[in-house]
This record gives structure tokens, C-alpha cells and sequence, in this order.
């Protein structure tokens, strides 16, 4: 009996080895408060004629750091914020890559686009009480948030232990299109529920070698407007991070909002439908996580691109004095603006340099982040015609310049086809290729990483 001890013990070793999950990557997760300290110009809403006034929900920025067994990391980071401005993409890419030596293909920064946070453009802040005030607010918060953002690279980095990632889907049914035509040949901002959706919910999972959850990364494709007061909230994006941390402690909840250019939450307007729809999706990615999830093994690799997305043809000068004389309110004001930006640059651009971003975590997963509130044609597109096991689709990442329509969208017209364009200073709408040129490189990246 002595002599079976030790073939015993060996044995129950082995047996419990191969009931823990091979630790193939490293993962560490940060999360920091970056919630106003006083009252600032809200985004999202044109109709607001005043500062925020309190908060409902605080707003984090979150990031999560994975290592593969090579060494070659992938920093992904989301904020409760309306955007990614390209100054702080570009100005965060820049210290991550020299501090932490994480180059810029490899960093993801989305944003939930709640608009319940503050204005972040750091010029021609439009339509405010105090132009000048709160622009210098703007800036303000913007020089802190980007140091912030650097520092928890920096803190998911150290905290980076042995790890598993695991992924899986669950779906949600708190989004509808929200296109539907008024019969007159145009479009209204009213919900279409024979309109296309993508109302998937995919999720990743990062655990240590306990088993004890680090990071759950959950993705989703809808407009975070449940909410259109004056209080600070990540509306219902918020409130579902705060259930899954709740339930899960120590880990940190992470939202990448997707292809929700065309969608909204319904119904709407209570702080009571953001807990609830939060609580929905919530749920959803808790039935994610019941699944027999998928292992993923294998080294990260990424491309970004910054394409010349053109615009369509440009006013002339006369075109937009015109405009000026005889356009209705919204046009007016744009034209001003397109005449003040074509007096100090001297002439208008043809492009915008717009990021598109491919990810391979491990050989299954094929992760696609696009600029912009990008319709969610993209979504179904991409995820039918990328044949990778895993395809997952996010937008509002790297940059926030406009929203980005499909090609049926762009001939149907409308906000989403061009119209909202017209509250910054772009000097137009994209032109017809705007479809063609984005997914024609995700194509192209894809074919460039193994």
C-alpha cells in the first residue's frame, strides 16, 4: 500500500492539472473615475442651452492590457464618454508606445458614446452659454484625461498576471433601428422594427489561473441616448458595467459600443428604462458567460491604417455664401463655419484620415474596430464576409469625425446619410465611396496578419 502513495499522489496531481485551463496569455485590468469635478457643457444634444447640473452615474475610463506567450501586447481601452477626439488618440498612442513600448496598431481606445458626458472638443465648442468658458473646460478635462488614460496602461500592465481568454456571444433586445421613412421620401429618428439590427453581444473573458475574473469585455450595437437630461451618467452602458462588477468583484466591466450609427435603445428618457435596458444587457452577457466558452490560443497580431476618406465634391465659395442668404437654420451655420475654415486654411480637404483597425487575439478571434458612428450595415456585412471562427465588429473607436453611412444609407439620405455632418466644420457629406474604401481595407488588413 506504501508503494501505491506516491503513484497516487502523482496521479491526483495530473488529474488536477488537466482540470485547469492551460494559462496561455497575461492579462491585467485598470479601471479610474473620470467624472467632472463641477458643472460643463454637455455633448450629444443640440438642444441643451446649459451646463450639467449633478451626477446620476459616474463616467470611468477602463483598460485592459493582454500579453501573449511571445510577449506582443494588445491595450484596449473604453471610457464612458460621446467620443475618441483624433488629438487624444493620437496623443495617448504616442506615450503608450513610449512608456509602456506598446506601438499603435496595438491600441484600441472606445468610446460608449453616452450623451450624458461632457463636450470634449477643445475648439469651437457651438450653441454653449459661454463659448470661451467653456472651452477652456473642454481643454481642462481633455490634458487630464489623456494622462489618465496613459496611467492605466501603465497600472493593467503591472497588475498583468498568468491568465485564460475565453470567448462567447449571448443577444439583446434593447435596440431597434431607428430609420423609418415618413413617406415623403425622407427619414425620421423614430423606431423601425423592420429595420436591420445587429443585436449580438459578444464577450471576452480574461481569468487568472484561480479561475478569479479579470476583465469581461462586452460589446453591443446601440445608441447610448436612453438618457437627455442635465446629469452626468454612462446611461445604460454605465449601468450594465455596474452589474457585472457588482457580481463579479475584482473584475473589471468594459463596454465597446458597435455598429450603432442607426440604432437607439427603446423606450427612452427615464433614468429608470437606462437601469432597466442596462440590466437587460447585463443579463445578456451573464448568459454569455453560462456558455461552453470558447478557449482562445495563439499570439496577437494587428493593423491599423489611417485611410484618406473622401468627402464629396466641395462647395465653392459662392455656393456657401449662397447658402448663408437662403438656407435654412442648420445650413446657415454650417456654412459659416465651412467659410471660416476655408479663410484660414485657404482651401477645403477632399479627405479626412480615417483609422481602421484589425485585431487577431489568438487564431480564433478576428476583432475589427471602425471610426465614427458607423451604420450597422458594416456590422452585417463584415461578419458575413470575414471567415475567421470568431468575428467581432466596434465602432466609435480611435476617432469619433462624423457618422459613417453604408452605401444604402448614404442614397437614402438623412441624418445618418450625411446631414448630421452638418453640425462641425466637414465641408460636406463622405462621397458614395465611403462603403467601398473602409470595408475594402479591412480586407486588406485581414489578409495581412496570419
Amino acid at each position: 500500500m506504501k508503494l501505491l502513495l506516491p503513484f497516487l499522489f502523482v496521479a491526483a496531481v495530473i488529474a488536477f492539472a488537466a482540470d485547469k485551463p492551460a494559462l496561455l496569455w497575461k492579462a491585467g485590468a485598470a479601471s479610474a473615475k473620470i467624472t467632472p469635478e463641477g458643472p460643463m457643457w454637455m455633448a450629444g444634444y443640440a438642444s441643451r442651452t446649459k451646463p450639467s447640473e449633478g451626477v446620476e452615474l459616474d463616467l470611468y475610463a477602463k483598460a485592459l492590457v493582454i500579453e501573449d506567450h511571445a510577449g506582443g501586447k494588445f491595450a484596449l481601452i473604453t471610457m464612458d464618454l460621446i467620443g475618441v477626439p483624433r488629438n487624444v488618440r493620437l496623443h495617448v498612442a504616442e506615450q503608450v508606445q513610449k512608456q509602456f513600448g506598446i506601438p499603435p496598431e496595438r491600441l484600441a481606445i472606445n468610446a460608449s458614446h453616452t450623451h450624458s458626458g461632457p463636450e470634449l472638443r477643445t475648439s469651437s465648442v457651438h450653441g454653449t452659454d459661454d463659448p470661451a468658458k467653456r472651452e477652456a473646460e473642454a481643454a481642462a478635462y481633455t490634458s487630464k484625461l489623456q494622462d489618465t488614460l496613459v496611467s492605466l496602461v501603465g497600472e493593467a500592465s503591472k497588475k498583468a498576471v498568468p491568465a485564460t481568454l475565453h470567448y462567447s456571444k449571448a443577444r439583446c433586445g434593447v435596440s431597434m433601428n431607428r430609420r423609418t421613412p415618413n413617406g415623403s421620401g425622407g427619414w425620421n429618428n423614430f423606431p423601425n422594427p423592420d429595420g436591420p439590427v445587429d443585436q449580438s453581444v459578444p464577450v471576452l473573458k480574461a481569468a487568472d489561473a484561480d479561475g478569479k475574473d479579470i476583465g469581461i469585455v462586452f460589446g453591443y450595437a446601440c445608441h447610448c441616448t436612453t438618457l437627455g437630461h442635465q446629469k452626468f451618467s454612462g446611461d445604460y452602458a454605465g449601468y450594465a458595467q455596474q452589474a457585472l462588477e457588482a457580481a463579479h468583484p475584482g473584475a473589471v466591466a468594459m463596454f465597446m459600443n458597435g455598429c450603432s450609427g442607426d440604432q437607439n435603445p427603446y423606450p427612452r428618457r427615464t433614468m429608470e428604462l437606462a437601469q432597466t435596458h442596462g440590466k437587460s444587457l447585463a443579463t445578456s452577457v451573464e448568459a454569455a458567460l453560462t456558455t461552453n466558452m470558447i478557449p482562445l490560443s495563439g499570439s496577437i497580431r494587428a493593423a491599423y491604417r489611417e485611410i484618406p476618406l473622401a468627402y464629396d465634391a466641395a462647395p465653392t465659395r459662392d455656393q456657401l455664401l449662397e447658402k448663408q442668404k437662403t438656407g435654412n437654420t442648420l445650413d446657415k451655420a454650417h456654412a459659416g463655419r465651412v467659410l471660416e475654415r476655408l479663410d484660414r486654411e485657404g482651401k477645403l480637404p477632399t479627405d479626412y484620415p480615417y483609422p481602421v483597425q484589425v485585431l487577431r487575439v489568438g487564431d480564433q478571434l478576428t476583432w475589427v474596430t471602425l471610426a465614427g458612428e458607423v451604420v450597422v450595415d458594416y456590422s452585417l456585412r463584415l461578419k458575413s464576409e470575414i471567415k475567421d471562427p470568431i468575428v467581432w465588429i466596434s465602432a466609435y473607436t480611435n476617432d469619433v469625425p462624423s457618422y459613417v453611412p453604408s452605401l444604402r444609407v448614404w442614397k437614402e439620405g438623412g441624418y445618418e446619410g450625411g446631414d448630421a455632418m452638418k453640425w462641425g466644420t466637414h465641408p460636406t457629406r463622405w462621397s458614395a465611396k465611403v462603403e467601398d474604401q473602409i470595408i475594402s481595407t479591412v480586407h486588406e488588413l485581414r489578409q495581412t496578419l496570419p
